[in-house]
């Protein structure tokens, strides 16, 4: 079964963000997981939810995603990106 991870993230050091945007691909990739949102236009429907950056990846199952989470390709990366902005993160099973 599908699993997705699904992040909202506010970028406090735009130049540093970029480096990491520039390296996590290949990292996601190598677990097998895919972008299907990453940082595109939100609009809030409901509620006070006024998220900065949306992401969800993909990974074939809830195992394969928290490979990559704890991986050692993800480790420097995610590093990186905690240094250049805060988040709140989730991982779901899909359907």
């Amino acid at each position: 079964m599908a699993a997705y991870i699904i992040g909202e993230v506010e970028i406090t050091d735009p130049e540093k963000y970029q480096e990491y945007i520039k390296v996590v691909p290949e990292t996601i990739a190598a677990y097998g997981g895919t972008f299907r949102v990453r940082g595109g236009k939100a609009e809030n429907l409901e509620g006070a939810w006024d998220p900065k950056r949306v992401i969800v990846l993909e990974f074939e199952s809830m195992e394969r995603a928290k490979e990559w989470w704890a991986s050692d390709e993800y480790k420097n990366p995610k590093a990186m990106r905690q240094a250049a902005s805060t988040a709140r993160m989730i991982i779901v099973d899909g359907v």
